[in-house]
This record gives C-alpha cells, sequence and structure tokens, in this order.
C-alpha cells in the first residue's frame, strides 16, 4: 500500500543530486575582480588581449587567482581589494598609455569564487540585485523634443524630394519647430501639393493659411504619430544602453522604462562609477566618406607622404591607414536599417542598408559619380574616428537598398551590421538621479536576508519536531530539500536575486511547511477514526493532495498576476514565490511521501506510527506522543 517504485526513488535521488550540485555555487561568494574590455566599437578583445593581461599583472608582480576570457572581456581575479585596485592601474597604464585616447576599458567588478569542477556542471550562483551586490544606480531623462525634431526634420528632406520627383513648384520647405512650412504660389499648386502629402505622409496632418498672395500649408505630426516616434526613440535607447553596459561585463543589468520618458539603468556589482557614467553617455556618429583616390592620398596611405589637404588620416579594423576625404557623403541619420545577409549573385556574406528618401537620393548621386571608387563608412566616438568598411562603388545604387560585400565573414558581416544599427542614441538624454550602493551594504543586506531565511527554516523546523514527531522530522527534511531545490532553479535560470526575492524565500517556506501540516492532520484525523496505520497514512496523503492542490493554484494564480503586471522589484518577488509553489507542491507531497514510505512501508504489521499526540473526542484523556491502533 505505502511503497514506491524504483523509478521513483531514483527520481528523488537525481533531484536530489541536481539540486545539491546547482545550488552549491551559492556558497562561495565572489572576489573582486578587474574587466578589460574594448573601448572602441572597432576593436576586438581576442587572446592577444588575454595574453597582454597576464603579462602586465606579471610585470607588476601581482598574484592573480584566476584570468579568462568571458564574452567579449577579460576578467582577472584576485584575493583582496588592495591588488584589484593595484592590477587595474597596471592594466590601466598598459592598455591605455594615451589617456586622452583610450582603446580598452580597465573596469572594477566582482567575479564568483565557484570552483572549477562546479563550473564543469555549467554550476552558476544566482545573479544578485543592486540591494544585495551593490553597485550604481542612474535615473536618465530622454529629450523627447528633440526626438521629434530629428524625426521632423527627416521629414522635411522627405517631404522636398517627393515634392521634386512629381514636379510641383514650392517656395521651399522651412522646419519651425516641429512644424513645417509650405509656402505655394496659387490653389491649384496647393491642391496637388495636399493630394501628395496626404497620399505619401500619413503621419503628418496638413493645415491650410494663406499668407498674403500666396498660400501656406503647415504640416505637423499627428499625435499617434508622434507617441510612436517616442516610443520608438525610447526603445532605440534601451537597446543602444544594452550594447554599451555590454563592455562593462555587467552580469543581468536592470534598464527599463520608467513612466513615459524615462529610463532606469542598475548596474549591479559596477564599483566605478565614473566609468559608467562615462559608457552611458557616450555619443556615436555615422559617417559616409569618400576615399581619397589621388597619388597623393594613395602616398599618405602608404606611409611615404603627407596627408593632402582636405582629407584625414584614419585607422580601419585592422589597424590599417585609411585617408578619407572631409567632406560627409551621409550621416547616421539617413540610415534607416542594417542587416546582415547574403549577396545574391556571389553569396559572400553583406551587409544590407536602407536608407531614408534624402540618404536614397544623395547615395544615388554620388554612386553614379563615383563608380570604381572607394566609399569609407566611419564610426565616430569621443571624436576619434575608425573607418568599419571602405567598399568598392560598382554602380550607380539607387532605391535606398544598399549593399556592401567582398572579403568579409558572416560573423563580420553581423558585427559590422550591429554597429551600423545601434551606434548612436535616438534621442539625447541626461542623468537626473544617481545612487550608489557599497559593497558593504549589499553583503550587510545578504547576512541579513541569510539569516531571516535561516531562522525562519530552524523555528518551523523544530516546531514541526516537536509537534509531529517523527513526521515533522520528515516534514523537515522536506522542507530542507524544497530550499535546496529553489535555489538551484533559480541558479539553473540565472535569475537575479533582490531582497523581495529572499522575502519570497522566506514566505516559501512557510507555505511548503502548510501541505505537510495538512498531510500530518489528515492522517490524525484517519487514526482518530480507527483506520490501522497504513491505512491511515496512504488516506493521508491521498485525500489532502486534493486541499494542497486547490491552494497552491489559487496562490500560483496571484502570483502568475504579480509577473505579468508587476514591474522592478514586484516582479523579483513574484519569480521566486511562483517557483517556491512549484517546488513546494513537489517536495511537500512527492518527496515527503519517499521518506514515509522509505521508513514506514516495508513493515507488513505496523502498530503505531510516531506522530505526534492524536486526541480521541471519545476519551477524557489523550494518547501518549506516539498514536497506537489496534
Amino acid at each position: 500500500m505505502n511503497r514506491y517504485p524504483i523509478w521513483k526513488y531514483v527520481v528523488i535521488v537525481v533531484m536530489l543530486l541536481v539540486g545539491s550540485i546547482y545550488s552549491l555555487p551559492n556558497l562561495f561568494g565572489e572576489a573582486p575582480a578587474v574587466q578589460v574590455s574594448s573601448a572602441k566599437a572597432t576593436l576586438k578583445v581576442d587572446s592577444a588581449t588575454l595574453t597582454k593581461v597576464e603579462q602586465a599583472l606579471k610585470a607588476g608582480n601581482l598574484e592573480s587567482a584566476l584570468v579568462q576570457m568571458d564574452g567579449n572581456s577579460v576578467k582577472a581575479r584576485f584575493n583582496d581589494t588592495d591588488t584589484q585596485l593595484k592590477a587595474r592601474d597596471a592594466l590601466e597604464k598598459a592598455f591605455n598609455p594615451d589617456p586622452a585616447n583610450p582603446t580598452h576599458t580597465v573596469a572594477l567588478n566582482l567575479l564568483p569564487r565557484t570552483p572549477a569542477w562546479l563550473q564543469a556542471f555549467h554550476a552558476n550562483p544566482m545573479y544578485l540585485g543592486l540591494d544585495l551586490r551593490g553597485g550604481v544606480h542612474f535615473l536618465l531623462q530622454v529629450d523627447m523634443q528633440g526626438a521629434l525634431t530629428k524625426k521632423a526634420e527627416v521629414f522635411a528632406g522627405d517631404v522636398r524630394l517627393a515634392l521634386r520627383e512629381k514636379g510641383i513648384r514650392h517656395g521651399g520647405v522651412q522646419r519651425n519647430g516641429q512644424a513645417l512650412e509650405l509656402k505655394l504660389r496659387d490653389a491649384a499648386t496647393a491642391q496637388q501639393a495636399k493630394n501628395l502629402l496626404q497620399d505619401q505622409f500619413a503621419d503628418l496632418s496638413v493645415a491650410e493659411a494663406t499668407d498674403g498672395t500666396d498660400i501656406r500649408l503647415t504640416l505637423t505630426i499627428k499625435p499617434e504619430a508622434a507617441r510612436k516616434v517616442q516610443d520608438q526613440a525610447l526603445k532605440q535607447n534601451i537597446t543602444t544602453l544594452h550594447n554599451r553596459i555590454n563592455e562593462l561585463g555587467v552580469a543581468e543589468p536592470i534598464i527599463q522604462q520608467q513612466g513615459a520618458d524615462r529610463i532606469v539603468v542598475q548596474l549591479p556589482g559596477v564599483q566605478d562609477t565614473a566609468k559608467a557614467k562615462d559608457i552611458l553617455g557616450r555619443t556615436a556618429t555615422l559617417e559616409l566618406r569618400m576615399v581619397d583616390e589621388s597619388s597623393e592620398g594613395r602616398a599618405a596611405e602608404s606611409g611615404s607622404g603627407a596627408v593632402p589637404f582636405g582629407s584625414e588620416r584614419h585607422l580601419d579594423r585592422d589597424g590599417r591607414p585609411v585617408i578619407t576625404k572631409r567632406q560627409v557623403v551621409l550621416t547616421g541619420e539617413n540610415l534607416t536599417d542594417a542587416q546582415a545577409g547574403f549577396d545574391g549573385q556571389t553569396q559572400e556574406a553583406a551587409v544590407h542598408l536602407t536608407l531614408d528618401a534624402k540618404g536614397s537620393r544623395i547615395f544615388r548621386d554620388v554612386t553614379r559619380d563615383n563608380i570604381g571608387k572607394r566609399m569609407a563608412i566611419l564610426l565616430f566616438e569621443k571624436g576619434k574616428g575608425e573607418v568599419v568598411t571602405a567598399p568598392v562603388i560598382r554602380g550607380e545604387i539607387g532605391g535606398g537598398r544598399v549593399q556592401i560585400s567582398g572579403s568579409m565573414s558572416t560573423a563580420e558581416a553581423s558585427d559590422t551590421a550591429l554597429l551600423l544599427r545601434a551606434g548612436s542614441l535616438a534621442a539625447p538624454m541626461e542623468i537626473i538621479e544617481e545612487r550608489t550602493i557599497g559593497p558593504s551594504l549589499g553583503a550587510e543586506n545578504i547576512a541579513k536576508g541569510f539569516n531571516s531565511v535561516t531562522w525562519g527554516f530552524l523555528a518551523v523546523a523544530a516546531f514541526m519536531c516537536v509537534y509531529y514527531m517523527l513526521f515533522g522530522v520528515f516534514s523537515s527534511v522536506a522542507l530542507a530539500f524544497n530550499l535546496v531545490l529553489l535555489v538551484a532553479i533559480l541558479s539553473m535560470l540565472q535569475a537575479t536575486l533582490t531582497l523581495p526575492g529572499m522575502a519570497a524565500m522566506a514566505l516559501a517556506l512557510g507555505m511548503a511547511i502548510d501541505a505537510n501540516v495538512l498531510i500530518n492532520e489528515r492522517v490524525r484525523e484517519e487514526l482518530r477514526n480507527g483506520v490501522s496505520p497504513q491505512a491511515a497514512i496512504h488516506a493521508g496523503y491521498d485525500r489532502a493532495w486534493g486541499t494542497i492542490l486547490d491552494s497552491n493554484i489559487t496562490t500560483l494564480i496571484a502570483g502568475v498576476a504579480l509577473l505579468l503586471f508587476g514591474s522592478g522589484p514586484v516582479r523579483g518577488f513574484a519569480v521566486v514565490h511562483c517557483i517556491g509553489i512549484l517546488t513546494s507542491m513537489f517536495s511537500a507531497v512527492f518527496f515527503s511521501r519517499g521518506l514515509v514510505n522509505l521508513w514506514y512501508g516495508r513493515q507488513k504489521k505496523l502498530k503505531s506510527v510516531s506522530i505526534g499526540t492524536v486526541w480521541k473526542p471519545e476519551a477524557s484523556t489523550s494518547t501518549a506522543t506516539v498514536a497506537k491502533t489496534d
């Protein structure tokens, strides 16, 4: 009756081993570290960077516990903060000899002390939130009016091009703030212009007024289109911030919208606030220029001559010099999209660009006049320009669809498209709030949260053992298994644990033991009714299951609602809460019953069970702490 088949015990053992392995990394804590990453979008970090880091540390007589490649950065772990600070200074000198033109970002960070044998199982600790790990908090204000002004400027170029293509004569398109003004000579021409604008520019509203003998059309962005522009600007800024923060190597940064025009940025573990502000405020612009193909330009490119007047010298991604003309053909404002793909004829890796109307017209004219010459695409950061690529123009390119191909791998094409697509912010931003939480305060919060969970567990376990005797011990072991399983799942999901998450973990312990209380009381009820111990155990688990399922499902519904509609700390609480409900159902019913069946299931003539005092209503006295049934 109370026997588990072998496969169920195998499941329990496997779950216990997996839970133990993937929860262990959280016990080893974090160590101070220094991270070296690229400060320029066109500069890559590779094995040579790793070797240079090791050499710089060796030259400074600095001992590192671990030096490793981690994504697009090299991280060196140390045993104390003093060595960490000295290593930061040594690496800064080695990688950035010219402080005015830094090529790498050298930042302070924290790394987990997880042993290598656990890392072999891909076992990693949970990410810790800002309140537990320390770090920096920024609140950024996005200039939405600037985004609308920028969009109005794009509309102005598109309207001029559309009127020119249709042969509609006008007195010029002028931008007045976020509105466009178009002057026309007569009513017939004004009607033609209005029809064109209504057909091709659905996002613009047209208002007509007389201006002396002329007719003036005022074009404004419709409210719904303005909201769309603002939403897109906010999303592009968030995407760009994600790309920039990746340079800091922050584990699980929080970058989310707050209200209609603000962005919250939380960087757990970042100790170098100035470096974080520098990266967040970085501006990158894209420019297309013609390469100087003159004899003087070629000589300067080979290093045998000076840069001719009207040209500039820049380096490409491989460090080779490229001489470009100062005149800018196009900027990133004219680029609407960039995607990696393949050449339709040669099947080589390529980058496909999409230009707006103004950019399409300019690009068509430039490519028609410069067939066989090179055009350089430059990315400017902090006033320093680097050549992303410099392809040869094969023929006139119109329609706003541009393809860059030739001698590039698919990875290089993807990287180039990313650089071109997310090089700059869609709207200006400024930091209006800044907070720094020190590592010591984070460690104090961790200690308090850990103590609350530990003392809560011990108090519940002590009560259960006293009140339910051996069944209470089984419940306490199941509760410990539930905690291990919960931490393991959060670690495997690489979830971010915050103080609200630790509160949800403490709450999960109380909810998990509630199921065992229902089971134990149900077993006691069966014993009071004179049922044999084996039948009482069987009936107790079976009949309590329905109540446990109902109560947990209703609580899970509330947790899912918090997860769907909450944000920030509320979502952190909801994640731990929902996972805790699922693990508690497994541990309280499946795991605890396995322990009971293992202990009592083998006894064919069971006379009593240790489940505490069983009160019988027909007797004036109670049984002893061990319930006996004939």
